[in-house]
């Protein structure tokens, strides 16, 4: 084989074999020509590999500054504080604002102030504007775009001219709680800090989520009013604390509301009230009566005490809905049942009537237009009582007598104590007497120094006599629907004058009681 053998055979390599050898050389991006199909082939260019990006830390904010003074001397205004973003060389910037406003809330402005807005307008009446010497006088303008620019209207003439930014504080607008700071309208949250988006949750808690809160949604119904007997019955305690309260009532009957310390703030006493708003346990409540019967009650909230809510019976009950919000948490000095006694409300229709009752049911008053005030039932007080046994309605008191009663009433009472009798009140067929407990001697169950005791009749029977101190011996009654809760003491119940030995009686009976069962 000659020289020319050699040469064409080395001309004839295969394109591949000389793409391999130019990649093993490092040849950069090129062209290869494939000589027997003369077709170009494109060659990557080998890249290096990219180098990581360093990411840089970031700095961290020092401590707040003081709050500035309020931008306004009167009325609404903001204060400012600021901080400093604390970051080397090597650290990024940091993240958040470097400035937080706080409302701040001054005494009002006396009567006949300009308004804010007002006043930076008027700053500009009688100055040369608009490049001419045409003067005007300037009243605030609220239709343009931007609420926190100082739009101003030229009294008089129908064009209004921007005089830049509205200084901080100024309102965004008539009427509106929110409050222009460096040209941007920023709403106040719960926490005073413009811009912070703090809302209350559903228990007024400023920030909070409604996990912390309680919801309580039920339905009364209540047994229906045994035949001939209409008058209160408890609904369900309200307690301190409480918000977004609403209850609603579709019947003839009327709701009623009374305080802890047994005073009723609406519909008590057989007195209907007008529907409008009252002032109630720090709360504003709005009692509503509509034409077809539907009664509701609404209140913001919290409540400063707890509330009771009751029903005044003229029907048959077909049911009461109630809803109100509670902080979770544990129970705080005046929010809930500091004893379960305190519940002072008249025995309700669906409890059991008394084992002896000598006294001729009230007739009910006769149903009114839901529009109207119902008068009181004609009813006794205890001080007719005397009267009303000399006609042979009530009987004779039959008063407990000897040793072996005493003994029986003092082991078969939930409590023994010593009291002096502060006001008496006859609701419905029962006589109230709020008692001021002084000694307790036997209680099954919490006492307070404050409680209502209940006398199943009107005859005055045990007779107690305001101001006086007497050792009384009383049940504890709770109905079957659990809407009771109180000190009974019945028509021959223990009620003695306290003296000295009647207390040494009474503690010698404490001896004979068989021991308490678990």
């Amino acid at each position: 084989m000659g020289p020319r053998g050699l040469y064409s055979r080395r001309y004839r390599w295969p394109w591949w074999l000389l793409l391999l050898a130019c990649l093993s050389l490092g040849c950069g991006v090129g062209t290869v020509q494939d000589p027997a199909l003369g077709t170009p082939v494109q060659v990557p260019e080998p890249t290096a590999p990219a180098r990581p990006r360093r990411q840089l830390a970031q700095g961290g904010w020092g401590p707040w500054g003081p709050w500035s003074s309020c931008s306004s001397s009167c009325g609404d205004g903001v204060t400012l504080r600021t901080r400093r973003c604390l970051r080397s060389t090597e650290e990024g910037p940091c993240t958040g604002d470097p400035r937080q406003y706080r409302l701040c809330q001054l005494q009002g402005c006396p009567p006949g102030s300009v308004p804010f807005r007002a006043m930076q307008c008027s700053l500009y009446d009688n100055k040369p504007v608009l490049g001419t010497s045409a003067r005007y006088s300037w009243v605030p303008f609220h239709g343009a775009p931007n609420v926190c620019d100082l739009n101003c209207l030229a009294v008089g003439h129908n064009f209004y001219y921007s005089f830049g930014r509205v200084l901080d504080g100024t309102r965004c607008g008539p009427g509106s709680p929110d409050l222009c700071v460096s040209g941007r309208c920023l709403s106040v949250g719960c926490d005073g800090i413009l811009g912070s988006g703090a809302r209350p949750d559903a228990c007024g808690q400023c920030g909070g989520g409604h996990d912390t809160c309680l919801f309580v949604h039920r339905l009364f119904q209540g047994a229906e009013p045994s035949s001939g007997y209409f008058g209160y019955m408890n609904v369900t305690k309200i307690p301190a604390g409480a918000t977004h309260i609403k209850v609603t009532d579709k019947s003839r009957n009327y709701l009623a509301l009374m305080m802890s310390d047994g005073r009723y703030v609406l519909n008590g006493d057989w007195s209907i009230a007008w529907p409008g708003p009252l002032e109630v346990a720090g709360t504003r409540l709005r009692y509503a009566r509509a034409p077809d019967g539907t009664e509701s009650l609404e209140a913001p909230g919290p409540t400063a005490e707890d509330l009771h809510l009751m029903v005044l019976l003229q029907e048959p009950n077909p049911g009461i809905e109630y809803e109100f919000w509670l902080p979770r948490g544990p129970p705080q000095p005046g929010r809930g049942d500091t004893s379960p006694l305190r519940q002072p409300q008249p025995r309700g229709a669906g409890s059991p009537p008394p084992p002896e009752p000598p006294v001729t049911p009230v007739p009910a008053p006769p149903p009114q237009p839901r529009g109207f005030v119902t008068e009181p039932p004609p009813r006794n007080p205890p001080s007719q009582s005397g009267a009303r046994a000399a006609t042979g309605r009530c009987g004779r008191c039959h008063l407990p007598k000897g040793r072996s009663q005493r003994i029986r009433h003092f082991c078969q009472s939930d409590f023994v104590f010593q009291g002096r009798i502060l006001a008496q009140d006859v609701v419905g067929q029962e006589t109230r007497y709020e008692v001021e407990v002084t000694t307790s001697y036997r209680h099954h169950f919490p006492l307070v120094s404050r409680e209502y005791v209940w006398v199943p009749n009107t005859c005055g029977c045990p007779p107690l006599r305001v101001g006086a101190r007497y050792l009384l011996m009383a049940r504890r009654h709770v109905n079957y629907e659990r809407t009771l809760n109180r000190l009974l003491l019945q028509d021959d119940g223990y009620a003695r004058p306290w003296t000295p030995r009647e207390e040494r009686l009474v503690l010698g009976a404490a001896r004979h009681c068989p021991p308490r069962p678990p």
